[in-house]
């Protein structure tokens, strides 16, 4: 039996100078990757020269699209059995495809398999941690722990189920937030889920990164991927997803975009009634006194007046 074949593909954007210690990365693995395909989403460096020059199929993007829509033209182009999708900007450590040989070459593989990585400072290379996915808690349940986790991109997928739903969820609302827009959309789609423990990639974090220099948008595409998937399991996740909607109502508190937050709010009181855990006694008391909209901005008037350190 031919061993299942596997495709690396490369969301890029004025990635020339990331580019080469990726591919360097990926050329350094035991077992080769069976294609390697960089999608350049209209860089205005020389990203696409530098791929080709280092062996990558290029794509173009006539304009700049996102992540989602170059990942979604790299999937199309692969022909391989499995893709895996990475950052420019971060790296393979050498026993990523063996790792990802075992699993593929499963019995009834499951369709997404998540691999453990480390966190990194992209500038120090210090290490801030490694991930902790629960294997048997992702196979239970992956809707639940897609909803309650953020799974990032690095895993690898079969390729024709996740074309056949269309890969990624290209919506510009929820373009900040799209790896958990992703991995709800395969666990509402009925994808089998699975975790591997072994790290075998680096995501580098970055003071100037787009997630650092965007949180209320990052913020608001939480709220925009949430409620997507509220509208389907809702009725079965009324908890969980009303906790990730107040968890979005903090954080936009605190840049005062008070209208989504409020509809983040409101979204939650739709699913499940009360105050979920975690918030301070006193804060649950002015929750039910005054009601969570004006709870909430009582607490920010506060927080900005005694601890504007916090703000």
């Amino acid at each position: 039996m031919n061993q299942p074949t596997l495709a690396l593909c490369i969301p890029a954007y004025n990635a020339a100078k990331h580019l080469p210690r990726l591919l360097d990365s990926a050329a350094s693995q035991t077992i080769p990757f069976d294609e390697i395909i960089v999608c350049d989403d209209a860089s205005k460096d020389n990203t696409a020269t530098i791929a080709a020059s280092l062996g990558a199929k290029v794509l173009a993007n006539s304009v700049n699209r996102g992540c989602s829509v170059s990942k979604n033209h790299a999937l199309a182009a692969a022909t391989a059995d499995w893709v895996h999708f990475h950052d420019a900007d971060d790296i393979l450590l050498p026993g990523f495809t063996a790792e990802a040989a075992v699993w593929m070459a499963m019995n009834d593989a499951p369709e997404v398999v998540i691999m453990a990585y480390e966190y990194r400072n992209f500038e120090t290379w210090h290490l801030y941690g490694v991930s902790s996915i629960d294997d048997a808690a992702i196979a239970a349940d992956p809707i639940r722990y897609s909803i309650e986790v953020k799974l990032p991109n690095f895993g690898i997928y079969q390729r024709t189920a996740l074309s056949n739903i269309g890969g990624f969820d290209c919506d510009p609302d929820v373009l900040y937030n799209e790896d958990v827009a992703f991995h709800t959309k395969l666990a509402l789609h009925g994808f089998r889920f699975r975790a591997s423990n072994k790290i075998t990639s680096i995501n580098f974090l970055h003071s100037q990164s787009m997630s650092q220099n965007n949180q209320a948008k990052c913020l608001k595409a939480q709220f925009a991927v949430m409620r997507k998937v509220a509208t389907v399991a809702g009725q079965k996740y009324p908890r969980e997803i009303a906790t990730k909607f107040w968890a979005v109502a903090t954080g936009l508190a605190a840049h005062e975009e008070w209208t989504t937050a409020d509809a983040a709010l409101a979204a939650a009181a739709k699913l499940c009634t009360g105050v979920p855990s975690g918030n301070s006694p006193s804060f649950d008391f002015l929750c039910r006194l005054i009601g969570p909209r004006l709870a909430f901005r009582a607490r920010e008037r506060v927080i900005r007046k005694f601890k504007p350190h916090l703000r």
